[in-house]
């Protein structure tokens, strides 16, 4: 396996990646290179497989803390609030991660295609994300991607998507596939806690309580924050808070709001309780953050690659 790793490697070496994100002719494949360590960096974790080719990781899930390096693969099946930072990077060995987005239409298509039947390994609810290895297979399927920067673009379009499909298929029937079972069983209910993430997701700028949520969502309330924090690391109320956090953020650092605005645009009436949990939750007041962010781009994105 070291080999293919190697190899990805070299591949990726020949592309001459600009030290960030970048993205290439697969709408769903980007690449990401950290020439040196990182600051930890709040963000949210969405829907996706990474790989490391190099370099090593560091990522806070609520109380646990997660390392990856090379031939680790981090999922993450929901979109979680998190924190991560490039531990181990330099100029002669940079940090390079593969990513692939991931939905949860696709992931039940390949199951129903496939005729995949994974049972739970139990009832008990788990992290929506973990960090485990890749095996060959998934590593080959990376080399294909790569194989396919350059080609016509009708060939990449069609290569790719089948390339996808089989990656998903993969993880579905790896160690970890009763995890992506659950997902998608989770999102076929109109109840349960993939509504729940999902109503937040769509009402996070208004005023609820979570007495509403666990309305919305067919559960109990004690029921809810047991499993919400199962999943997300965290209670529904502060699972709102840091989307509200990141919005506002994403919207100063694009240049289309102020602090004020941007605090209003995400639900907050009062911009001095914004000022104190935006600097509590990111370690600046807005204005200096959004001003070191963009003295310092290694900070601009919390990736999870």
């Amino acid at each position: 396996m070291q080999t293919n790793l190697n190899k990805l490697l070299q591949m990726v070496g020949s592309l001459h990646l600009a030290e960030g994100r970048t993205e290439t002719a697969v709408p769903f494949f980007t690449m990401i290179r950290r020439n040196r360590p990182t600051a930890m960096t709040p963000g949210v974790l969405t829907p996706s497989f990474c790989l490391i080719l190099q370099g090593t990781k560091k990522i806070q899930l609520g109380h646990d803390t997660l390392y990856y390096g090379a031939g680790d693969c981090l999922v993450s099946l929901f979109d979680i609030p998190a924190s991560g930072q490039v531990v181990d990077a330099s100029l002669q060995s940079p940090h390079i991660g593969l990513r692939i987005d991931l939905t949860a239409e696709e992931i039940a298509s390949v199951m129903t295609e496939a005729e995949i039947q994974v049972k739970p390994l139990s009832s008990k609810m788990g992290p929506g994300a973990y960090v485990g290895k890749s095996d060959e297979p998934l590593q080959l399927l990376f080399i294909r991607l790569l194989e396919l920067q350059g080609k016509p673009e009708s060939e990449v379009r069609y290569l790719s998507s089948l390339i996808k499909r089989e990656m998903i298929f993969r993880l579905l029937t790896g160690d970890y596939g009763h995890l992506f079972v659950r997902r998608v069983f989770m999102d076929q209910q109109k109840e349960g806690i993939g509504r729940a993430i999902e109503w937040i997701k769509e009402n996070y700028s208004r005023t609820f309580t979570i007495e509403e949520v666990a309305r919305s969502s067919n559960m109990s309330v004690s029921g809810l924050h047991h499993k919400f924090k199962a999943v997300t690391t965290m209670a529904p109320l502060q699972y709102q808070k840091q989307l509200r956090l990141q919005e506002a953020r994403r919207l100063m650092l694009s240049g289309s709001a102020n602090a004020t605005a941007a605090a209003l645009e995400v639900g907050y009436e009062s911009p001095a309780q914004f000022n104190r949990e935006y600097r509590r939750h990111f370690g600046l007041p807005p204005l200096q953050d959004i001003k070191a962010l963009h003295r310092s781009p290694a900070l601009e994105a919390f990736e999870t690659s």
